[in-house]
């Protein structure tokens, strides 16, 4: 079954609204974990907006399933990674400006780049994954980078899932196919949820995780956490 990572960037931005620690970003990942999340993600942005560094300080030991640190590779989230050694890095194009993720790499342009980085990562034991598009392309090219898996950027499919859900799907299948043949792992991540999850993982069984924020978040509000979680990873059934 697809494993649940529980983004937990949205439970620090109200926590930050208001100042002090409520609510506490430590027991929310505890409580996602035991209610059962498979992995928790956070991603630190320079602004420190809503998880801070001191966040991932604190939330290392505290993580007992899979820790994913999210974000765009700068000299100081390198060292942050790297102090703190997560299971999984998963590297982002974010410009400091956005207001969220909106893109995976140009893996031609900037394989260069990510070469190096993520083989310090990887000598230093920690699983590499980089945001991509549903493109064939960027997908052959991420093999070059040295990366373990690539996380498909799903924004595209959510926005088109209510029209056309076969076409919607249909770039991520082909790019998934193209993943599978050349050895590369499948993650998924953005904008999905409760209505579209499902069929996202029965026309890509081979995706080993997706990572859920904003949308199960949210959707905690009127269904609680422990029980929100669990209808996430219900969606992850393949039938």
């Amino acid at each position: 079954m697809t494993k649940l990572s529980v983004n937990i960037n949205k439970i620090a931005t109200l926590r930050n609204a208001r100042g002090g620690n409520i609510p506490d970003v430590q027991q929310a990942a505890i409580d996602c974990e035991q209610y059962g999340a498979e992995g928790i993600t956070v991603h630190p942005r320079p602004d420190q907006r809503h998880i801070t560094y001191q966040d991932v300080e604190l939330l290392r030991p505290l993580i007992t399933t899979e820790f994913n640190i999210e974000g765009n590779p700068t000299p100081e989230f390198i060292d942050l990674v790297l102090k703190h050694m997560p299971h999984q890095v998963t590297l982002v194009p974010d410009d400091p400006a956005q207001l969220t993720s909106d893109h995976g790499w140009d893996t031609l342009k900037y394989k260069a780049f990510l070469k190096p980085t993520i083989t310090r990562f990887k000598e230093a034991g920690i699983r590499t994954s980089i945001f991509v598009d549903p493109d064939v392309e960027m997908v052959k090219h991420a093999v070059d980078t040295g990366t373990d898996r690539i996380e498909l950027y799903t924004e595209s499919y959510a926005t088109d899932f209510f029209g056309d859900r076969s076409a919607a799907i249909k770039p991520f299948v082909k790019a998934a196919e193209v993943a599978n043949s050349l050895g590369l792992g499948i993650n998924a991540g953005h904008d999905l949820n409760l209505e579209n999850l499902a069929y996202f993982v029965q026309r890509i069984p081979t995706v080993l995780e997706v990572s859920i924020g904003h949308a199960l978040i949210a959707d905690a509000l009127y269904y609680g956490l422990s029980n929100t979680i669990q209808m996430y990873r219900n969606q992850l059934i393949k039938t």
